[in-house]
């Protein structure tokens, strides 16, 4: 339990759980998904109501990280500062995403585990302070995988996607793919998308080719991952790369 981190729990068929207020999905095995967000609290409360009405509750510990810090130069500079035109275009985007990791599908996909979706090197990783051309931004969510353009990239588990974007202002072109209970993966910066919305995904399927779309620099794949609004660290849940 560790900021960025995800836990599977499983209680009783039947129960229902809360943390630290909001309801969480349980499936009808009794597993459910619980998050740490980057900045997450070191306490975290789990509630417990079983299908007997006995009532338990218990505090989680959360571990704190410490974060790289990460300079960035030779972005064009409306990437960085965009232009009063390009806002809405931006707000537009945010909504879509936002509304694309909001689903909340009883599936679990996300049990079989995760694999890397394209091998590389890995030039991001996630919560670290970003310094782009010289300016401090928004944290780095990901974990960055260099790699040639047009690498295939495999999905990292099951799921549905949710969101196929041609073109985001930042990420480029963008795709999300749902794992169920609100779990999902976002991949950004593609070359090319070879899915559409709607599409039933099996773990290890191609889904898109890597590229260097939107705010990038060179050719690399940005793996994020959410649970619903907790930004979730995606090397915590695949083997090291060097295992592979």
């Amino acid at each position: 339990m560790v900021q960025g981190g995800l836990v599977q729990g499983t209680t009783v068929p039947g129960a229902k759980v809360w943390v630290d207020g909001r309801k969480v999905r349980v499936s009808p095995q009794g597993m459910f998904l619980v998050g740490f967000g980057r900045d997450a609290s070191q306490r975290v409360k789990l509630a417990i109501t079983y299908p007997n009405g006995k009532k338990e509750h218990r505090v989680l510990s959360i571990k704190k990280r410490k974060y790289k810090i990460q300079r960035i130069n030779g972005l064009p500079p409306r990437k960085v500062n965009p232009h009063k035109r390009d806002l809405a275009r931006i707000q537009e985007d945010a909504r879509l995403a936002k509304a694309a990791r909001m689903l909340d599908a009883p599936r679990t996909d996300f049990e079989d585990g995760f694999i890397w979706p394209v091998m590389g090197k890995i030039t991001g990783v996630y919560g670290s302070q970003r310094i782009l051309n010289g300016e401090p931004r928004r944290p780095h969510f990901g974990v960055d995988i260099a790699e040639a353009i047009g690498t295939p990239v495999k999905a990292p588990a099951g799921g549905v996607i949710t969101l196929a974007h041609p073109n985001m202002f930042f990420s480029g072109a963008t795709l999300i793919l749902d794992h169920g209970h609100g779990l999902s993966s976002t991949f950004l910066h593609l070359n090319k998308i070879l899915v559409k919305k709607g599409d039933r995904i099996a773990q290890g399927d191609f889904i898109a080719e890597l590229g260097k779309s939107g705010r990038a620099t060179g050719p690399h794949l940005d793996w994020r991952m959410n649970l619903f609004t907790q930004r979730i660290d995606p090397q915590l849940l695949v083997s090291p790369m060097s295992a592979n």
